[in-house]
């Protein structure tokens, strides 16, 4: 079994997810971490292993690091990213992949120049009841899709924007609650129903002060199956709620809650589903991060990292490809585009 050696990019608080992800895999290692801030990698790499760096060029140079794993602010992803293609690593970029689809383009030309492998990180769709309800689609157990709705009421302190300078500005976090906290379940959203092919958007600030973005949006969609959809996202919704996702048909319904399934209804029934419903009702584990941004697992990172590297031992596809990981940056992109100009956006 090929073993990989991995390097972060970054090395804040979502690091501390990656590297346990990463030390968790039999075929994978840390072996470096690089961060700008002085002091920050070698803080770092005492706690975990690894060479620490603070000069880029070495890092990229270090011929023990094959992967590596970017967790910079969301929009300083592209220019390290390059970097890294350019010095002949794989590489998996956190969500978002980008702020922008045009600079998702970029990333995507990137790897495909440099003839290396892209991933991002959407771990939801690794998830087991996640992959029930996607399977199910794929059956046509729902029958015909008629309305999906995506809900992620979340809360973020006014410390938590007021800590980080960059949090909240569109420069670095490219958005809000949209963009940053619910994009994991609109990626889902598009994921189980299909392209989008038209949104509506509102978006404002409720909640929070001094910063630039929203923390609080809802838009209207229109998928080209026809069914039709609503997204509501805000980070200023005390306490915080796990993030639901209610897919319904004409033959069937499911509500999803994080990792556990609170409904799971189909007509004809199957000799499964009461098994299904028992197991997953309470197959959550952590806080999703609804109201604390460290409440949540690595095990789903863990799931990323172990089906990028069958990709590469293979040479195929890595499940959240650049081009999957770029659809839900589009249609945020679109809701913000509805938002300023009030009318619909179409993708």
């Amino acid at each position: 079994m090929k073993q990989y050696g991995f390097g972060i990019i970054g090395l804040g608080m979502i690091a501390d997810v990656h590297v346990k992800a990463i030390n968790s895999l039999e075929n994978a290692r840390f072996a470096a971490g690089f961060d700008m801030v002085p002091g920050r990698a070698e803080k770092f790499c005492l706690e975990h292993g690894g060479k620490a760096y603070d000069d880029l060029d070495a890092f990229l140079s270090d011929p023990q690091i094959d992967v590596i794993t970017i967790t910079t602010p969301s929009g300083a992803h592209l220019e390290v990213a390059e970097a890294a293609m350019k010095a002949g690593k794989q590489v998996i970029v956190e969500k978002p992949m980008e702020i922008t689809t045009e600079r998702c383009d970029r990333m995507i030309a990137m790897a495909k120049t440099c003839g290396v492998k892209l991933g991002s990180v959407f771990q939801s769709r690794f998830h087991e009841a996640p992959l029930l309800v996607k399977q199910a689609i794929e059956q046509g157990r729902f029958g015909k899709l008629t309305i999906c709705d995506a809900q992620v009421k979340w809360f973020r302190s006014q410390e938590y924007y007021d800590a980080v300078k960059w949090h909240g500005t569109w420069k670095m976090d490219g958005g809000g609650a949209l963009m940053n906290q619910a994009i994991h379940a609109v990626d889902l959203l598009q994921w189980f129903c299909g392209p989008v092919e038209e949104v509506s958007g509102y978006t404002a600030t409720l909640g929070h002060e001094r910063i630039e973005v929203e923390d609080t949006a809802v838009a209207t969609l229109r998928f080209k199956s026809g069914a039709l959809g609503v997204i509501e996202g805000t980070t200023a919704a005390y306490p915080g709620f796990l993030k639901k996702l209610e897919i319904c048909g004409s033959t069937g319904s499911a509500v999803l809650e994080e990792e556990s399934l609170k409904d799971w209804q189909f007509s004809p029934e199957t000799a499964q589903d009461a098994s299904i419903r028992e197991t997953y009702m309470h197959a959550t584990k952590t806080g999703g991060g609804a109201s604390d941004p460290k409440a949540i697992g690595f095990h789903g990172h863990a799931l990323v990292f172990k089906d990028f590297l069958h990709a590469l031992d293979t040479d195929s596809s890595p499940a959240i490809t650049g081009e999957e990981a770029r659809k839900a940056v589009a249609i945020i992109e679109a809701i913000y585009q509805s938002a300023r100009t009030h009318q619909p956006v179409r993708l």
